[in-house]
């Protein structure tokens, strides 16, 4: 059973949040741990996302207040197979890059850089400072994956979905859980094939 910590910051997109939550909820061997900020919970309810806070607390296993430093995931004996800040805001970046802690998000971040376990985050924000890029090469340079939802047009995307599930798929991979959840690069060749199709 693979164990993953999920937390939502007061970014927006929390779309990629919620995908990355329905992924591995229908996966019956990853169990998911997840910390919503005050703000990500504002961003959900002017988001058109289609989720309420608690639909989306029920794609989670199990749920954590922010204010909660003595839940299981602020602890390094808490074993775990890796954490992702989806979507990461700056303020939540720069609190994990200098070690603040400030609330559970940025807690357990801190317990998985220490117990040098998989940390990924996911900016969001445009366009980036000097010190939004500071602390993302201090984080990077210890190890943790800097995933911005970039999005990539070689797969042809049609929807907002589409867009959403390309990131959605490479924080999986980075985490080592096999899926399908969005095309992926077959090569040079085989786009042209594709595109003559249409």
């Amino acid at each position: 059973m693979k164990k993953i910590v999920v937390g939502i910051s007061g970014a927006s997109g929390t779309i990629y949040g919620i995908r990355l939550l329905e992924v591995l909820h229908r996966m019956p061997d990853v169990e998911t741990h997840l910390v919503m900020s005050r703000w990500a919970k504002e961003n959900l309810a002017i988001e058109d996302t289609g989720y309420t806070e608690s639909q989306l607390k029920d794609l989670a296993d199990f749920v954590y207040s922010e204010k909660n430093m003595g839940a299981t995931v602020a602890s390094g004996s808490f074993i775990h197979d890796g954490m992702v800040i989806i979507p990461a805001s700056m303020k939540t970046i720069a609190s994990v890059a200098t070690g603040l802690g400030e609330n559970l998000i940025a807690r357990a971040a801190d317990v998985t850089l220490k117990e040098q376990r998989q940390l990924i985050v996911v900016p969001r924000e445009s366009p980036f400072n000097q010190i939004h890029l500071e602390n993302m090469l201090k984080l990077s340079k210890m190890g943790v994956g800097v995933i911005p939802p970039i999005p990539a047009f070689y797969n042809n995307p049609k929807t907002i979905d589409d867009i959403v599930n390309h990131t959605v798929m490479k924080i999986l991979d980075h985490l080592h859980i096999q899926n399908d959840v969005s095309s992926r690069w077959e090569g040079l060749a085989n786009a042209r094939k594709n595109n003559q199709k249409k």
